[in-house]
């Protein structure tokens, strides 16, 4: 079984990407194949061109957390930071500068082992940050958080990408991530099923009409006679739902034909409710904006 299958897509400098598809889509594979924790059966997974361990001083180049950070109960906040900097090669001072960036200069001195689960997902955001990278890679960095933390978190991610770095965020929800992210790329089963730009997204969040009507022959016959768009495979008593239509129109033309109707409503389903659509259906192996960086690995 593959975890993930002919995925390819593209980061760009100066934008925060959303990586987006439900628990075990490969969001997490695909983020340890381009650290080089994950070899891929094929293809690649490069950062700035290259793979992971073809980067001079990785650390210093790319920020990463991935799942959930550990620490060691007993450090402090600045100790835990201090252990981890001459590994990535920045002096001492270095670790009180990240605390200040994320909000914990108050609490550098305490014991981790005291931290709620949002003061511990601003440390290990400020692990990441240690050899000021340029590229950063999160993996569901808002679990935790509280509604304060997640709006932190946003204007967070938005600065870092505002100063030129290339972000990438994982997520199971796209409501979560939808007021942060620049772009998209939402995978299911391993395949990508969508990459664009959250605006071009939002374009395909289409409202649906819904009707039903006690003569289902008549409305079937309304819907062809129109060329309405159906949104599902509704049989006709029990209503359908149409897309590219609003329901004065459908009213409009009902009432021209004499056609009777028990329902006449309109449903948006949102950002979200596309989303969900997207990776309930079955996963297109590309999508129209894609380009590669990332293709095939076996579980």
């Amino acid at each position: 079984m593959r975890a993930v299958d002919d995925l390819s897509f593209e980061v760009h400098p100066g934008r925060v990407t959303g990586f987006l598809g439900p628990n075990g889509a490969g969001k997490t594979t695909t983020l340890r194949m381009l650290l080089g924790l994950v070899r891929p059966t094929s293809g690649t997974a490069t950062i700035g061109g290259l793979a992971y361990h073809q980067i001079p001083r990785p650390l210093r180049t790319v920020g990463a957390a991935l799942e959930a950070a550990s620490f060691h109960p007993g450090r402090t906040a600045l100790d835990h930071l201090r252990t981890y900097a001459p590994q990535v090669g920045v002096p001492d001072a270095r670790a009180a500068e990240v605390l200040e960036v994320v909000g914990l200069s108050g609490a550098a001195g305490r014991r981790v082992g005291g931290f709620s689960l949002g003061m511990r997902q601003r440390l290990g955001l400020a692990t990441t940050l240690l050899g000021d990278p340029q590229v950063l890679l999160l993996d569901e960095p808002a679990n935790g958080l509280d509604p304060e933390g997640i709006r932190w978190l946003r204007e967070f991610l938005r600065t870092l990408a505002a100063q030129g770095r290339t972000v990438l965020v994982s997520s199971h929800v796209l409501s979560e991530v939808e007021q942060t992210v620049d772009d998209v790329v939402i995978i299911a089963r391993g395949r990508l099923v969508h990459a664009s730009t959250l605006a071009e997204l939002a374009r395909r969040a289409r409202p649906h009409v819904r009707v039903a009507s006690p003569d289902t022959a008549g409305l079937a016959a309304l819907v062809e006679r129109a060329g309405w768009t159906r949104a599902d495979d509704a049989r006709a008593d029990r209503g359908v739902e149409l897309v590219d239509v609003d329901a004065a129109a459908v009213g409009a033309a009902a009432f021209a034909a004499g056609l009777e109707l028990h329902e006449l409503s309109t449903r948006d389903p949102g950002l979200e409710g596309l989303f969900l659509e997207l990776v309930g259906g079955p996963a297109a192996g590309a999508a129209d904006t894609a380009t590669g960086t990332t293709r095939g690995a076996a579980a």
